[in-house]
């Protein structure tokens, strides 16, 4: 199986368009690999508000039908892939509510490293919630303000949360984009038609032709209704993207955090290259999230690239495992090689990253059974050491194979003839221009915003397998 970190959703949104559900649909489609375990459509003709949600990938949760109920020229939607609550559809997003002020809806990505305990204090006070999603919170904490304006309102909800957000959030009349302080995950601003679009990545936007405007900045609100587009910087940013984003996470055909993420992948490989060349006689990624990589190090190194490895892109989570056992089964019917190209020869394998350690020590035993002289492992990024509390799904730090072995123990186990990371230096090179600083907290430990797990997150395990 692989082992990849999970990304925990994505959003998308639209203002002022006569086809918005459609739209957002086509969006959410293009945000696919950031959730895959529920969808959801939020719309507004400007006095009721529309719904559709349901587990599942988002061709097969909307149908013409379906689209054609979410009625009006306003919709957000959300893909999902939970972590903090649990994968049932009282879950999915986006989220709506009915109070006092009139009908709210959410989508959010990121995670609240303070949810559980704001929480228990909004149930201590007697306060009912619909799911287990720590995003309920957001609109609890939004739903007992006293303020005037939905600006305001939002402004002193979020006053009070701590973590990462990139949020839409959709009234009646209204649409509302914001995104956090540290701008960890994730949100720009798109234009169609005179329609204004907020979405995740930019890969979105230009599914259903839209162009790019700008990032949403951090600590910045975005309100849209019918006077036009206004802006709030509501919070004093200090800018800390997840630099894994750039790494593995964002299609490699979106721009994100104002970077190509294709050729900053590309980047990383070269650097890799330099760091940690090897005689051998080719370059061949781990697929798909090894490609632009091996790319970079094949084009640095001189060294012949080719694919090696086909990936099966139809295989689901409901494939049935036969009885017998087949040796590396979960590896090979994902994953199978072309011996031609592997036989005699000796290989570099490219991937962006190594959580346990577990599939791609399978992946280099399928390679030395197709008869490769030597197998050579890199890695376009730093030893994994460190959770993360801000929207990845990542094993606890007992699962991390790099917080338990150093390289040399890795390369032992995974069964490796080399094993080479990028350099956490290195990987900086690639990304940080003009100042700008990411979070590293993964590599590092360091981590923008103090946060002590709670004994619950400690003693589960957030990892799961593809």
């Amino acid at each position: 199986m692989f082992e990849k970190l999970k990304e925990y959703c994505g959003v998308f949104g639209i203002y002022g368009h006569p086809e918005a559900a459609k739209l957002t649909y086509l969006g959410l489609y293009a945000l696919q690999h950031r959730g895959q375990e529920s969808a959801g459509i939020v719309s507004s003709d400007g006095k009721v508000l529309y719904a559709h949600r349901e587990m599942g990938l988002v061709a097969d949760v909307f149908s013409e039908d379906s689209l054609k109920k979410l009625k009006g020229k306003i919709a957000i939607g959300h893909v999902r892939y939970s972590t903090a609550g649990i994968s049932e559809k009282k879950n999915a997003q986006p989220l709506i509510f009915m109070y006092l002020r009139g009908n709210i809806a959410v989508a959010h990505n990121g995670n609240l490293v303070n949810g559980e305990e704001l929480r228990a204090t909004l149930e201590a006070q007697g306060r009912i919630f619909q799911s287990t999603s720590d995003t309920e919170v957001i609109i609890h904490l939004k739903a007992i303000s006293q303020r005037a304006s939905i600006v305001e309102r939002i402004t002193e909800a979020l006053n009070q949360i701590k973590g990462a957000y990139s949020l839409l959030f959709l009234s009646e009349k209204e649409m509302v984009a914001v995104r956090d302080p540290y701008g960890f995950r994730p949100l720009v601003l798109g234009e169609l038609d005179g329609a204004h679009v907020v979405s995740s990545e930019t890969c979105a936007l230009d599914l259903i032709g839209a162009q790019y405007i700008r990032e949403v900045e951090p600590g910045e609100l975005i309100l849209i209704n019918a006077d036009g587009l206004q802006s709030f910087k509501v919070f004093l940013a200090t800018r800390k993207s997840c630099i894994f984003e750039l790494i593995y996470f964002a299609r490699p055909d979106s721009e994100v955090f104002g970077r190509e993420v294709y050729t900053v992948r590309k980047k990383m490989g070269r650097q890799v290259a330099r760091e940690h060349p090897v005689d051998a006689d080719i370059v061949i990624p781990v697929p798909d999230s090894g490609m632009p990589a091996a790319i970079g190090y094949a084009e640095e190194s001189g060294i012949p690239f080719e694919i090696g490895i086909i990936r099966n892109h139809f295989v689901g989570r409901t494939f049935i495992e036969p009885e017998q056992s087949i040796r590396h089964f979960g590896v090979k019917v994902k994953l199978s090689y072309l011996k031609q190209y592997l036989s005699g020869k000796r290989v570099i394998i490219i991937d962006d990253s190594i959580v346990r350690g577990t599939s791609c020590k399978k992946i280099i035993s399928m390679i030395k059974s197709a008869g490769a002289k030597e197998v050579h492992f890199r890695v376009a990024s730093p030893p994994i050491t460190h959770p993360c509390f801000y929207g990845i799904d990542t094993p606890t730090k007992k699962e991390l194979i790099a917080s338990n072995l150093n390289v040399d123990e890795i390369g032992k186990f995974i069964a490796a003839d080399s094993l080479g990371y990028l350099s956490l230096k290195g990987l900086k090179a690639t990304v940080e221009e003009n100042g700008c600083e990411f979070c590293d907290a993964c590599f590092t430990g360091n981590y923008p915003i103090n946060y002590k797990p709670s004994k619950a997150f400690l003693q589960r395990s957030l990892f799961r397998e593809d």
